[in-house]
């Protein structure tokens, strides 16, 4: 487990300030395998699980679920056959705080003992990176 994925998730107002670039940049390499999507004004962390089955995808689901009522932080969950999509934003101040990156590390270690997973190769991975597009 992360230390991220350990840290306490703090009460997040309208008016807290989001991640600075260089924080954004230091805790996206703590969670290599989440993808930085901007969506309309507003930055969000977004990454998809795959798994056996609809069964499994729906379980993952409930357990994402559980721990964000836990911390009452909640993201955007896209279940369908056989893969998950989870979105951790901000909503109230639309972008980036901390409490998203430790909640996808805690995503991440859900995951990690979640029944049905299957592994996929990210295109962010480094064996990913060393082909060349080309091949």
């Amino acid at each position: 487990m992360t230390s991220l994925a350990q840290a306490q998730c703090e009460a997040c107002r309208a008016d807290a300030p989001k991640v600075t670039d260089e924080e954004l940049a230091e805790l996206i390499r703590e969670i290599p395998e989440w993808n930085i999507e901007v969506r309309g004004d507003h930055m969000e962390l977004e990454r998809v699980y795959l798994f056996k089955n609809f069964r499994h995808a729906l379980a993952f689901t409930n357990a994402v679920g559980a721990i964000a009522e836990e911390v009452g932080h909640h993201p955007a969950l896209l279940t369908e056959w056989g893969k998950v999509t989870v979105t951790w934003w901000s909503h109230e101040m639309r972008g980036l705080h901390r409490n998203d990156f430790i909640m996808a590390a805690r995503t991440d270690v859900l995951a990690a003992s979640a029944e049905g997973r299957k592994l996929a190769i990210s295109p962010r991975s480094p064996a990913c990176r060393a082909i060349p597009s080309s091949a």
